[in-house]
């Protein structure tokens, strides 16, 4: 593209309740393959390639999720051959899109004035859970949104509706000649209407002047902060006045926690004077819900899509999806059943938009099938949890050839490893073993350790936990190659 200070931020942070149980806070849709080779963020990732400098695209995510949007942006440094990182913003806690797309362009223009660059970027702010299957239409309709902005719009991509979805936000357009000069083929947002009952998303499909929402922005930094300072100032006043480096991109937790929790639907979008749209021709498809996942994929003649290990007889417009377990089935109609090694949701399809109720049910009980599955993923490998009880827990560890785990120490846990699979390196304490298929060691409380895999082969480890607090926060991090110190 010829413009050259155009920048793409991929919002991450998000927790896709609605895809529970294979979806969970501490390992979201978004970091899942749902379709092809890559996962939903890096497929937004290649897509933006076509539009946007790869070193240009900034990914924006909470915290918590810091590390594994890094471990996916270290496959698409080796894609793309770039030897340096690609940039993470994190937020210190989730605040919505408004505050997520704020602290971007805050960090954005740190960049440009560290450059000494002059220009308002204009910034591309997709989020990180939608397929697409036609790149290049996808590249034609940016092209044509960043002329937009280029003439003061906040621009937003709609896709026209197939179907009465309950679940996605409308747009309802109008034509405007000032907006056709700029691009022929855009309309002008009349109104936004979230997310509407069934008969009134149907009135909306039958129309030829309503769209869904695709949750996608064209903009330049300086109109979407002027267009923040009118209609949400707290948000503006906090990023304004809020300290940030190019070296560092966040903020300090004191300053973000004060911002409100709401989306750039909400904060901009219903109330903005200055929005266009550019229909979105591209096979845009959403996976915010099991519905919507039902309605992208292949049935059988009886209307029903089946993944994994399932029987299932005489069932009618239904969706089973086995990720470990046998399910069977008989008589079904129109109903949602998903397996997860821990959790099993069984629903109508017509509900499925309630699954996050379900998910506010879990965290008011503070039970973890909300944050997290039993199988845990990090960027060296991942981890099962096996069995736990009072004052133990076992998993079963595997590391990646060539990776390793942090130096740490745990001050209220000892830990038993016994190499099952693989060849392990361990340091403990000052002195690093080899240990074979069969071999094992004890590690003491509060005795510094690291298990590594610095051979060809994949590493597992049977680990067993004593001790009064066995959670992941009583890790003391020395070194760790991921940057997580």
């Amino acid at each position: 593209m010829e413009v050259s200070n155009i920048y793409a931020v991929i919002l991450a942070g998000g927790s896709g309740t609605r895809l529970w149980p294979l979806s969970r806070e501490l390992h979201p849709k978004q970091l899942m393959k749902i379709e092809g080779d890559y996962t939903l963020f890096q497929s937004a990732f290649i897509r933006l390639v076509n539009s946007v400098d790869d070193k240009n695209i900034l990914s924006v995510t909470n915290v918590k999720l810091e590390s594994q949007v890094k471990t996916q942006l270290v496959e698409m440094q080796a894609k793309f051959c770039r030897k340096s990182n690609y940039r993470v913003i994190t937020e210190p806690e989730c605040r919505g899109t408004a505050p997520a797309i704020a602290l971007s362009i805050k960090y954005i223009e740190k960049l440009q004035k560290d450059k000494n660059i002059k220009e308002d970027p204009i910034i591309i702010a997709v989020p990180s859970d939608n397929l697409i299957s036609d790149d290049e239409q996808f590249a034609a309709a940016i092209k044509e949104a960043v002329k937009l902005a280029q003439d003061n719009y906040i621009v937003t991509f709609g896709v026209k509706p197939d179907r009465a979805d309950t679940g996605l936000g409308y747009i309802k357009t109008k034509n405007n000649k000032k907006i056709k000069d700029v691009s022929s083929c855009a309309l002008k947002v009349d109104t936004f209407i979230e997310k509407p009952d069934k008969e009134t998303a149907q009135e909306f499909v039958d129309s030829d002047k309503y769209y869904w929402n695709s949750g996608m922005f064209v903009f330049k930094a300086s109109v979407m902060m002027a267009e923040l300072k009118k209609y949400e100032p707290d948000i503006f006043n906090i990023i304004k006045n809020a300290e940030i480096s190019s070296q560092t991109p966040t903020i300090p937790y004191l300053d973000f926690k004060e911002m409100p929790d709401i989306s750039i639907d909400y904060a901009v979008m219903e109330n903005s004077k200055k929005l266009a749209m550019v229909p979105l021709e591209c096979d845009w498809r959403d996976v915010g819900s099991w519905e919507a996942i039902y309605a992208i994929s292949d049935k059988d003649e009886n209307g029903n899509y089946v993944m994994g290990n399932v029987i299932d007889l005489d069932s009618k417009n239904s969706m089973v999806y086995s990720t470990s377990k046998l399910i069977t089935t008989i008589g079904l109609n129109n109903v949602v059943v998903v397996e997860t090694e821990d959790a099993l949701l069984v629903c109508d399809r017509d509900r499925t938009q309630d699954v996050k109720k379900i998910v506010n049910h879990l965290k008011e009980r503070h039970d973890e099938t909300q944050m997290t599955h039993k199988t845990v993923y990090r960027p060296w490998g991942y981890y099962t949890v096996l069995n736990e009880g009072k004052g133990y827990l076992t998993k079963c560890i595997y590391v990646n050839p060539g990776a390793k785990l942090s130096v740490q120490l745990h001050h209220h846990r000892s830990e038993h490893w016994v190499v099952v699979e693989g060849k392990a390196l361990v340091l403990k304490g000052e002195e690093y073993f080899e240990l074979n298929n069969g071999d094992s060691i004890d590690l003491a409380v509060e005795e510094k350790h690291s298990l590594q895999n610095p051979y060809d082969e994949p590493l597992k480890i049977l680990e067993v936990q004593k001790g009064d607090i066995l959670d992941e926060n009583d890790i003391v991090r020395f070194e760790d190659m991921y940057g997580r110190v």
